[in-house]
């Protein structure tokens, strides 16, 4: 078995799923926008290139004829996957996927309006007038949020009607790709928020990770950990969702997908068709298979018999706070003088604020106190100094 994978979107989950191909002999080109994305540093062959120019994308597709393409990022012109596929190349999970994930638009009404889950009442609006009529329908607090973006960029928390016109401001003009419009949401208080890794296969069942807890801050994650406790009812309620939309949507592959827990059961949130962020608390080996290597197996068609729990891990991540393009980093000795701690510094070329450069991995046994577990992975991630 020997394929050729283009990644598109070449970051430091790219670079992670590139080594756990090429531990199982494939080919990897990255592509992403600049030169010496992370996943660039480890791959074959590489691409730099505007994935949002359609031209440029089949350029690149007709270039090296890959067996597989991986979509890492948001901003793809992702219609022409349709078009990759009849040439029959296989698009990771598949491009009905990648089109519907890619827009919250679509996602969102396929959970709510086609598949019947339970999601935070939500609006669209493509002008002020229309944002400011589905504020009134929703009420304070509500989440704002571009249909297209990553990382949180353009998400906030709108909690005065003075504050309308910023928030409106700060979401289309972070959103992603040609489309202006943003996604006016309920703001629901949540016991808990979820990943739930979702693995589809070829040849066999759709398998769950156990569920990962995370907290986010400007709409990014800022620490992850594994396992989270939730009632069995609750984890058997967001199973049973993310197995209906994963099937709806179709293909193979990981899947992330969020959820809030509340005193009112299980909403959906969002969903991502390749490996999460949240889920890099997986690289502390807390599973059997890391999210990347279940990713790499199951997009390959090979068997995955079983997922399990390990230990316990949790991460944090390492924040970058100025911009420079000359910049070192000190601690990481300082940081590992903790035991069962690992840091991972993703090799990122520049920085800017809020900037996700590294995290930090610390586990314990499996009945380990979580609350300590984190506290130490904060504690580590803070020892890392970006100058």
């Amino acid at each position: 078995m020997h394929k050729k994978i283009l990644l598109l979107g070449s970051g430091e989950l790219g670079k992670e799923l590139a080594i756990a191909l090429q531990r199982l002999g494939q080919t990897i080109i990255a592509a992403d926008s600049y030169s010496g994305a992370p996943a660039m540093q480890v791959a074959d062959d590489f691409e730099v290139l505007d994935m949002l120019n359609a031209e440029q994308l089949d350029a690149i597709v007709a270039k090296h004829q890959p067996d597989l393409i991986v979509p890492e990022i948001e901003a793809i012109r992702t219609e022409r996957f349709y078009n990759y596929e009849q040439q029959n190349i296989q698009v990771v999970p598949s491009a009905r996927a990648a089109n519907f994930t890619m827009n919250r638009k679509l996602i969102r009404d396929l959970a709510s309006k086609e598949l019947g889950l339970q999601t935070a009442k939500y609006f669209y609006a493509t002008n002020f007038d229309q944002f400011t009529k589905a504020v009134t329908k929703i009420g304070l607090p509500c989440v704002v949020k571009p249909l297209m973006s990553s990382s949180g960029k353009g998400q906030s928390v709108l909690k005065k009607l003075e504050d309308e016109q910023t928030v409106w401001e700060y979401a289309i003009n972070n959103s992603r790709g040609d489309i202006k419009e943003v996604i006016i949401e309920e703001f629901i208080p949540f016991e808990t928020e979820i990943t739930l890794l979702t693995v589809t296969q070829k040849n066999g069942p759709t398998l769950f990770c156990p569920p990962i807890g995370h907290r986010q801050e400007r709409g990014d994650y800022q620490e992850s950990w594994q396992p989270v406790a939730i009632s069995d009812q609750d984890l058997s309620d967001a199973q049973e969702m993310a197995q209906k939309v994963t099937a709806a949507l179709t293909g193979e592959g990981i899947w992330g997908v969020e959820f809030f827990i509340t005193d009112k059961g299980v909403y959906f949130s969002e969903l991502s068709p390749r490996p999460h962020d949240t889920g890099m608390v997986t690289l502390a080996g807390t599973q059997n298979l890391s999210q990347f290597d279940l990713h790499a197996r199951a997009i390959l068609g090979l068997p995955i018999l079983t997922i399990s729990l390990e230990k316990a891990g949790a991460s944090a991540v390492v924040l970058a706070h100025k911009t420079a393009e000359n910049f070192t980093i000190n601690g990481i000795e300082k940081a590992l003088t903790q035991a069962n701690t690992d840091i991972r510094i993703f090799g990122k070329p520049t920085i800017r604020p809020y900037r996700r450069m590294g995290i930090s991995l610390v586990y314990d046994h499996i009945d380990a106190d979580m609350d300590a577990l984190r506290k130490k992975a904060k504690v580590a991630a803070d020892c890392i100094e970006i100058i």
